[in-house]
């Protein structure tokens, strides 16, 4: 389930939450469905504030209006496991593993390339999502620096210095070089990704996924890029708190494909960013 379809899925049930004497048909119209990753109230895959317009429209306290779209959220959609409600009226939505499994999949629909194929296009992608990809093998800064500074307003002398503390650009651009080379050491490995592992991804994980999910609905360049300027850090994040490949003598296990599943994902996710904004995915940085 995407911010986008939740979002639908809210509309649909808000009428049924409110009382009989509501004019819920027409109360609802008015409500504008946000679903984004919960800017830090508690846990959960995505949050929305829908039940703050409803309240106001409808004179109900926005509690009161959360608590019965949670309550309905988790008893009637098969893709949501936990509906909480935060703060004075905020919801946060956590899927089920079969949901987080399809979403992985969707979003890895097409595969970040690497050495073994810097031609590989998007055709395959969700519509909307990842736009076409023309990764090489590496960064042009000379032509990247620029593009990048025009749509996020940063310093392209501050761009050029070239880690991931100075850079926003070059963050980016690492994490899809980084992803690129976890893919092919795990091909060395004989391990590929695996959708149906990545039930289980930890809170990292959730975070990064429901970033990812989040995706198709910012389309302006700036946002855009500062958007993937986010899941890089988030992919740095959920890379630490339990690393894709297996170390020393460890061997491969479910846990090692279903994040190499979400990996994949982000790689693609990140390459489609960069090149809507006519920047390089690097697959050696």
């Amino acid at each position: 389930m995407t911010p986008a379809q939740l979002s639908r899925t809210i509309r649909h049930t808000l009428p049924r939450v409110l009382p009989e004497d509501a004019d819920a048909g027409s109360l609802c119209a008015r409500v504008r469905v946000v679903v984004e990753s919960p800017p830090r109230r508690g846990e959960g895959d995505y949050a929305t504030g829908a039940a703050f317009q409803v309240a106001a429209a409808c004179g109900r306290p926005a509690r009161e209006v959360a608590e019965a779209l949670a309550a309905r959220l988790v008893r009637d959609e098969d893709a949501v496991s936990v509906a909480e409600v935060v703060g004075g009226g905020f919801v946060n939505v956590t899927l089920t593993s079969a949901a987080r499994i399809e979403l992985v999949r969707t979003l890895a629909g097409s595969r970040p390339v690497d050495s073994d194929s810097v031609d590989r296009t998007s055709a395959s992608a969700p519509a909307g999502l990842l736009a076409p990809l023309t990764p090489g093998p590496t960064d042009d800064p000379g032509r990247d620096i620029p593009r990048w500074a025009a749509v996020t307003g940063e310093d392209p002398e501050a761009l050029a210095v070239r880690t991931e503390r100075s850079s926003s650009l070059f963050r980016v651009q690492y994490a899809h070089a980084r992803i690129c080379s976890l893919l092919r050491n795990g091909r060395r490995l004989g391990l590929r990704p695996e959708p149906e592992s990545a039930g289980s991804l930890g809170a990292a994980g959730a975070r990064l996924l429901a970033l990812l999910a989040d995706r198709a609905r910012i389309t302006a360049p700036g946002p855009l890029a500062r958007h993937l300027d986010a899941v890089a850090g988030a992919f740095a994040a959920f890379h630490d708190a339990g690393e894709p490949l297996p170390r020393g003598e460890q061997k491969p296990g479910a846990a090692h494909r279903g994040r190499l599943a979400l990996a994949e994902a982000t790689g693609a996710v990140l390459a489609g960013g960069l090149s809507q904004l006519g920047v390089t995915a690097p697959v050696h940085l």
